[in-house]
């Protein structure tokens, strides 16, 4: 740094041309702040998520809170949302890079999401170049050039920006404050506040943001205190911050209420985080003899527990005045097949469409093109309503109704060979700095890479871990997969056959993580000290 730190404050990496825009010392000031105030409240809760984990492999089954009982029952309602977030038929996602933003922010969708967290490869360069693109898109001053000279620039009417930082379980390596590294999710929301939050509120339209990784209330309530904080040390009124919060783990779903009424001046509703929500149950319950599931391309909307689970969430935010957004539907666009093409958007279609008929006020799609074709089915349901959040549905969901885990089959080779491609894909690509990739005519991110491993660590582990064919799922034949699949990845990347690359170091860590005696909490923290 060519300016002077604020006390206590150590960035552990190069700046590069325009970062010091990004890093100035009163916005590493507030980062420091928060630090100091909140990062005990972290560290405390994250070893609680350590110790609930051992509680449920000796055998602890979840259920609603006794103890926060009147809060579930009582007739709250979270403070009114501004007008911006008042139509969120269609949202679209994407890392912080640059030709992305612009595309997410024309694209047509209602709301975009920019993401510094499982689309995006948390890497320096990524994460401060990030936020000179959200500070730019902000002030509707941002473009791109290509190679071939082709311009990119935000159109007049553009999609309303919200922002997700990374989650409490993730430090920021390169920035330390009194020695320790900073909580990342601290990081990315200070600076996104300080360099935008005033131009936002000029604009109306923010600071909104997205939090992933949510396991309790209490967790929800740290934020909720960040941000009473940072509007204080802002200037900005009470409220000011609106925040969606993915639900997107198991034991989050027993205390929605709960985490709406923490965030409640600050909340923007509950979006129902599908990909993750598999994985955690997964992870939650690896070491229950009863669990194990199928094939991850059987684990749909439609099966039982993720049925309960996002009837359970349109239900309590409308109750409580609240968007319900629906999750993302992996499926892309397929060029040069007709076909096939036709097919993926027979699935948009089926999947927004259920969204819709069932009360979520919008859902997700991960490619602009697919943005017409999701807005058709909620404009079909809600005509030229923003929302409907009037719909009140009156299903009875019981705690046993979100633990009701099936399909158990069918488990296959070819699911087994698919998890190996993919987690070998997807973490070769994070590895060398792209965390959002098309894989087999889908868009994966962390979180598919994570069901991936999680699958293949279950079905050794499990006794029920058996292929339709009656071999069980054991080390030796995940290993002589992996070695069969990784080649055709490095054919699919055009790797040439005798270069060493990232694919081959993802291969290794992908059998390390799925073969491992612990499953590893998540996989991005141990690749993240891998990066620069």
């Amino acid at each position: 740094m060519t300016t002077e730190l604020p006390s206590g404050v150590q960035i552990l990496a190069p700046l590069e041309a325009g970062f010091d825009e990004i890093l100035t010392p009163p916005a590493l000031a507030l980062i420091a702040d928060l630090h100091r105030r909140f990062e005990p409240r972290r560290q405390a809760l994250l070893a609680a998520r350590v110790e609930r984990q051992q509680r449920l492999d000796a055998g602890e089954v979840p259920t609603f809170l006794e103890t926060t009982r009147a809060i579930r029952e009582g007739a709250w309602q979270i403070a009114p949302v501004p007008k911006a977030l008042e139509r969120r038929r269609v949202e679209i996602t994407g890392p912080v890079e640059r030709k992305m933003i612009i595309n997410a922010l024309n694209s047509g969708a209602d709301s975009y999401m920019a993401d510094f967290e499982d689309s995006n490869t948390p890497t320096w360069t990524n994460q401060i170049q990030g936020q000179l693109n959200i500070r730019d898109a902000v002030r509707h001053d941002l473009s791109f050039v290509n190679e071939a000279g082709k311009r990119y620039e935000l159109n007049e009417q553009i999609a309303t920006l919200l922002i997700r930082p990374r989650g409490w379980h993730l430090d920021e390596k390169h920035v330390l404050v009194d020695g320790a590294r900073v909580s990342a999710g601290i990081f990315d929301f200070a600076l996104t506040m300080f360099h935008n939050a005033a131009e936002q509120v000029r604009r109306g339209a923010g600071p909104f943001f997205y939090l992933p990784k949510l396991e309790n209330h209490l967790e929800a309530r740290l934020w909720n205190d960040i941000f009473v904080a940072t509007q204080q040390a802002l200037g900005l009124p009470l409220g000011t911050i609106k925040a969606t919060v993915l639900l997107e783990t198991v034991l989050a779903a027993f205390e929605m209420n709960e985490i709406l009424y923490e965030l409640r001046d600050h909340s923007a509703g509950l979006n129902a985080g599908r990909w993750d929500y598999i994985f955690s149950c997964i992870k939650k319950f690896r070491r229950r003899p009863d669990f194990c599931l199928a094939n991850r391309v059987s684990i749909t909307m439609e099966v039982p527990f993720m049925r309960s689970y996002s009837l359970l969430l349109i239900q309590t935010c409308h109750r409580r005045g609240a968007p319900a957004i629906g999750g993302m539907s992996a499926l892309i666009p397929i060029k040069g097949d007709p076909v096939a093409n036709e097919r993926a958007l027979a699935g948009i279609r089926h999947d927004k469409a259920r969204d819709a008929r069932d009360g979520f006020d919008g859902g997700w799609v991960a490619h602009p093109g697919l943005v017409p074709i999701a807005m058709a089915e909620f404009v079909g349901v809600l005509g030229d309503r923003p929302n409907q959040w009037d719909r009140q549905r009156e299903d009875v969901i019981a705690a046993a109704d979100l633990l009701v885990f099936a399909p158990e089959q069918p488990i296959t080779e070819a699911g087994i060979r698919n998890n190996i491609n993919v987690g070998i894909h997807y973490l070769g690509s994070w590895l060398g700095g792209n965390g959002c990739v098309p894989i087999n005519n889908l868009m994966e991110d962390a979180a598919t890479a994570e069901i991936a491993r999680s699958q293949i660590w279950q079905w050794v582990v499990s006794p029920k871990g058996v292929l339709e064919d009656g071999r069980k799922v054991n080390a030796a034949m995940v290993q002589a997969l992996i070695a069969e699949e990784l080649p055709k990845v490095r054919a699919t990347v055009g790797v040439p056959a005798a270069s060493m690359s990232t694919y081959d170091q993802a291969a290794a860590i992908f059998e390390e993580l799925s073969l491992a005696p612990q499953l590893a909490d998540f996989l991005t923290t141990p690749l993240y000290e891998k990066l620069d």
